[in-house]
């Protein structure tokens, strides 16, 4: 039951949730008063903690006449009979949602003692009874409402002598000034979604596995709470059964040996690590090894030995000045040099296995433990992609070296289960480019990655992803059926592709989740475990059967609080572009939808170069820009990993050219096919690479009416130069060009250079300390709108990098940006001016 307000005039809360009347009791009075000579009152039983959740179980309802005046008789009122002194608690609530920021009064006239809370806040007391309503004052309480639910509880005391004669009034009035405020009453079970829904509740967090067996997993959970603090805990769980066997300390971080269901974890010991066992079975603990200076570790396939790195500094000068040495010298990436050590549990010794000021790490150990592989990694900074790799293999036995590959764009290797065949991922060009499927003229996208077979005796090379679209995250060549598993961006959804070495053919597993992760396969069974997400989904771990395809939900953290909320539906849509291209997207609805009215919409789209996921738990939650009322629709232009080689090689030395054509070409198509689309108020965001394509985009159209450039780039040059990663992710983005040899690109695509171009009222988002974009690239741009008169806005985040992580901050954050669409795309700009409220003007 909900009634709406639209001019200012009172709206009476209609409908009142009710919990069963709670007995509460008077303390054994030891003392006629307290340590500050105070008497106990009868009020003091007001103050009892109760958990409203918990308290309503069962409740009822209870309907105001028509003059708002609700009548809280109750069935049980004759129970406190039973109680000593016949006094109660009963916890009333409704719920007050808003949809723009506005500000509102609650007025509460009760005859009953009370407390009223807003979101869990004590607002106002009341301590006294009268026997009617109007001898009793009402209590007001100020509201500053957002766009989202307010959940009003009333804790009430009463006696057995107006259990059933109490009565109570609630009222919400708008302000004056908020006479277009949509606010609506009600008991309804479900809610919108807010940015408190992404970061609070209980979630999954990462997993060690499954067991060898299949028979054991870990599971892990973790709580945010509304002050952003949060708990761990981490659970051993048979499989079968799904029951907790095991609960570990926080501190613990257990991976499953290999062969057998036991655990290998480490404790802090005396002076250095100590490292343990467990028996998944029997929960025996045993203490393999002491005092060893190790943090992360690979356990040999064998379980005798472990593989760790250990990191030397190159010496740092001395005094206030300091030599920069190389580019990547500046993130302080380029002074610690890892060396590889084995640490041996025969005979308990931790010997070095390399030597040199070249940093190397660990691939691979064969499933035999009597060979590793390893790479070297050096900086070459005059030859794209900047650095040399070095793939050696190590005969443990014999301590014999056998150089395998140098090549610039390796990035992993794996042994086949007999050690007969090895699997390289890498970037297209890779030796030599054999595994290229791009067009005459194009250059590869380095992030897109591809797969090489290659045989260990011959070293003939076979590339097996090259007519294959997704692109390589992650890879397990399982010893259970010998299959290669591949984790892969599949166009915007994350999955799992077996691969067949005989057959040299891929299958698709058959996965109930668009997003998948932490895949992980049983050694010695058809099995495994995954975690997964969906756009109307947390993540939720499963069981898989590699037999017989089917999957067994084992948890799902997030499923009650997800049940509270009335989340958008998603709707795909797809285009052809101007060049024959089919670009895929998708679109949310907004809250409450009605197909005959007209919606603002948001644009948003990739940054760097990876697909917007099909998810859940995202930074830039569009299920929440649509609980906002925003029609959200994401597209994935030119240029995304996940739909092939050709696709996202064009994100190459174009910057922004044919991907912005996509976006504005979809955003026109789009808002033209959906009438409810109102095309004036249109707004897009996007953040680091999307930052930039925000601003590039006002420089080629004026279609938009906000938008919104989060850790943005406006100046190719400047960001090339200066960003720890600048000059390396040019190396993908930028391939062979640079400012001297190709300043058509540095300059012209640079939005910076073309900033009288841009009408479109543009917030600039930007963390104090991004190390990745520098927050000069936002500066920029600031400067030079301001110059030209345009409307801009400039927000920093004090203390942040790239992505704002901080709980306090993450959420100011994100109400900035609803704010600035609020302002211009609901013509709404009182929750922008509340929040930076106009100061001296220049």
């Amino acid at each position: 039951m909900a009634l709406n307000l639209s001019a200012q005039h009172d709206i009476q809360v209609r409908q009142i949730k009710a919990s069963p009347l709670i007995p509460v009791y008077l303390p054994v009075i030891i003392d006629s008063t307290n340590v500050e000579k105070k008497k106990f009152e009868e009020k003091e039983l007001l103050k009892t903690a109760v958990n409203f959740k918990d308290a309503s179980p069962a409740f009822a309802y209870f309907d105001a006449d028509t003059a708002g005046v609700v009548e809280l008789s109750f069935a049980d009122a004759g129970n406190l009979t039973a109680t000593r002194n016949n006094k109660a608690l009963q916890v009333l609530s409704f719920d007050i949602d808003a949809d723009r920021y506005c500000k509102a009064t609650l007025s509460v006239t009760s005859t009953d003692m009370l407390e009223i809370y807003v979101n869990r806040q004590l607002e106002k007391t009341k301590d006294t009874h009268e026997d009617s309503l109007s001898k009793s004052k009402a209590i007001s309480i100020d509201l500053t409402l957002e766009p989202r639910r307010y959940e009003v509880v009333i804790k009430r005391l009463v006696g057995e002598k107006n259990a059933s004669e109490s009565k109570l009034k609630a009222v919400v009035v708008s302000a004056a000034d908020d006479s277009a405020a949509q606010i609506t009453v009600s008991v309804d079970a479900q809610r919108r979604m807010t940015i408190y829904d992404v970061l609070e509740g209980n979630r999954l967090s990462g997993n060690a596995g499954i067991s060898p067996s299949g028979k054991y997993f870990i599971c892990g959970n973790t709580t945010t709470f509304p002050d952003g603090k949060r708990t761990s805990n981490l659970e051993l769980r048979e499989t079968a059964s799904n029951k907790t066997a095991y609960r570990f300390p926080p501190e613990i971080a257990p991976r499953w040996m290999r062969g057998k269901d036991y655990l290998i974890y480490t404790r802090q010991g005396l002076t250095q690590k100590d490292i343990y066992q467990l028996d998944a079975k029997t929960l025996k603990e045993e203490i393999i090894a002491e005092d060893i200076a190790v943090n992360g570790f690979s356990l040999s396939p064998d379980n005798r030995f472990l593989c760790f790195t250990k990191s030397e500094e190159i010496p740092a000068d001395k005094g206030d000045l300091k030599r920069v040495l190389a580019p990547s010298d500046r993130s302080g990436a380029f002074r610690g040099r890892s060396s590889l050590y084995l640490y041996s549990f025969d005979t308990k010794t931790t010997q070095r296995l390399t030597f040199g000021h070249t940093s190397v790490s660990l691939e691979d150990v064969s499933f035999d433990s009597k060979k590793l592989l390893f790479m070297t990694h050096e900086s070459r900074i005059t030859e794209r992609p900047f650095s040399k790799l070095t793939l050696y293999e190590l005969d443990l036995p014999t301590r014999k070296v056998d150089t395998l590959f140098s090549d610039a764009f390796m990035r992993q290797a794996r042994y086949s289960p007999d050690a007969q065949q090895l699997l390289i991922i890498g970037g297209a060009e890779i030796f030599g480019g054999i595994g290229l499927n791009i067009k005459a003229g194009q250059t590869s996208n380095m992030y897109d990655h591809q797969a090489i077979l290659v045989d260990r005796k011959t070293l003939e090379k076979t590339p097996i992803t090259r007519t294959f679209n997704p692109a390589i995250s992650s890879v397990q060549w399982s010893a259970y059926d010998k299959q290669i598993y591949f984790s892969v961006e599949d166009k915007d959804r994350t999955q799992v592709y077996a691969y067949d070495p005989k057959k040299m053919s891929f299958k698709k597993l058959k996965l109930p989740e668009d997003m998948v992760r932490g895949f992980s396969l049983a050694e010695q069974a058809p099995a495994a475990i995954f975690q997964g997400e969906g756009t109307n989904n947390a993540f939720r771990l499963y069981s898989y059967n590699l037999r017989t395809e089917q999957s067994v939900l084992l948890s799902d953290p997030f499923k009650k609080q997800l049940d509270e909320l009335a989340l958008s539906r998603v709707v795909d849509w797809n285009f052809t572009a101007s060049d024959g291209t089919t670009i895929e997207g998708h679109y949310y609805l907004p809250h409450n939808f009605d197909s005959g009215k007209k919606y603002p919409m948001i644009v948003y789209y990739y940054g760097g170069t990876a697909p917007t996921p099909r998810a859940f738990e995202f930074s830039y939650p569009l299920q929440v820009y649509a609980a906002l009322g925003y029609v959200v629709y994401t597209l994935q232009p030119s240029g995304t990993t996940g739909y092939g080689q050709e696709f996202s090689a064009r994100h190459v030395n174009t910057w922004g050219i044919q991907t912005a054509d996509d976006i504005i070409q979809g955003t026109q198509l789009f808002y033209r096919e959906h009438a409810f689309v109102d095309s004036t108020k249109v707004g897009c965001i996007g953040a680091s690479y999307g930052g930039f394509m925000t601003q590039y985009l006002q420089t080629k159209t004026d279609i938009f009416a906000a938008a919104v450039s989060h850790a943005g780039i406006s100046n190719i040059t400047s960001y090339w130069g200066e960003g720890f990663w600048g000059f390396s992710y040019s190396a993908a983005a930028s391939a062979f060009s640079y400012p001297w040899n190709n300043r058509q690109l540095y300059t012209e695509q640079s939005p910076l250079f073309h900033a009288d171009k841009i009408n479109t009222p543009l917030l600039l988002l930007h963390g104090s300390v991004d190390t990745n974009v520098p927050i000069g690239e936002s500066i920029q741009m600031y400067n030079a709108l301001k110059i030209l008169g345009k409307p801009v806005e400039f927000i920093t985040v004090e203390g942040e990098n790239h992505g704002i992580s901080d709980y306090k901050k993450r959420i100011e954050w994100n109400k900035t940006i609803y704010a600035w669409f609020a302002k211009w795309l609901k013509d709404q700009p009182e929750w922008w001016e509340a929040l930076y409220p106009e100061r001296h003007k220049e």
